[in-house]
């Protein structure tokens, strides 16, 4: 402890690493970051805008890239980026992708890790990109290598069997569908890598906010793990887990 006490009267450690040193996570006047999970918990903490003001997300995008230099934040809207870009320092970089609703803001000094693993996300049609790209973002953020398939939806099965090869060569696949949700189930049987079904609210009448297809793939009869509906940053952490374990099995084996 006194190491740091004196780290931080030399100016050599903010008081915000500090904190997040001592206690795992950092307290602000918009809540707790948790500074502590990527070392803890192998992924890192997101930021999620819904239910913020843009206040509050710029203080917690604040605390933690001063914790750990960088900050992930998802459901964003024009005025969470606009505070988060008021507030950090013009040496930050901070990309916004409008499609997705993330914003990744990582300090110069930042080193982002770097995986040897291969992550395929594939989209039954365009209305699912917004949460396949909420996945992509933070399997991008864990390191790992982003392939995208987009629109290979089942109402024609040779636009996924043209991509065969591709899926095959991943190393996890996450697979992002409304409507019925049956692409993930018939991926699932054309590939030997693990498949993390996404139900998407596309669709309409009946079953058209994501139940339809929530309830297909967990009656998949190809066997897959599936997440909560729109659910791309649960999908993308827990397709970035499997890319880490499959790159620390191939540098244990060089």
């Amino acid at each position: 402890m006194r190491e740091l006490l004196e780290a931080v009267a030399a100016g050599e450690l903010s008081p915000t690493e500090a904190e997040a040193r001592l206690a795992g996570y950092v307290t602000t006047d918009a809540g707790r970051f948790d500074a502590a999970r990527e070392h803890r918990r192998g992924a890192p903490e997101g930021i999620l805008a819904e239910g913020k003001t843009p206040a509050e997300v710029a203080t917690l995008a604040t605390a933690a890239l001063d914790s750990t230099g960088r900050a992930i934040v998802t459901r964003v809207a024009a005025a969470d980026v606009a505070a988060v870009e008021e507030v950090v320092d013009e040496s930050v970089d901070v990309v916004h992708d409008e499609r997705a609703s993330t914003l990744v803001a990582r300090r110069a000094d930042y080193e982002p890790p770097r995986l040897d693993a291969t992550a395929a996300i594939v989209t039954g049609g365009t209305a699912d990109a917004a949460v396949a790209g909420e996945a992509a973002t933070v399997l991008e953020a864990m390191g790992a290598t982003v392939e995208r398939i987009d629109d290979v939806g089942v109402a024609h099965l040779g636009r996924i069997l043209d991509h065969l090869d591709a899926l095959r060569a991943a190393d996890v696949l996450v697979v992002a569908a409304g409507r019925e949700g049956a692409l993930p189930t018939v991926v699932a049987g054309l590939v030997d890598t693990p498949v993390i079904g996404v139900p998407v609210s596309t669709g309409y009448g009946h079953g058209g906010d994501g139940a339809a297809a929530l309830s297909g793939m967990l009656q998949s009869c190809t066997v897959l793990s599936v997440v909560n509906v729109d659910a791309g940053f649960v999908a993308g952490t827990q397709a970035g887990l499997v890319a880490r374990a499959v790159s620390d099995a191939r540098a244990g084996a060089e």
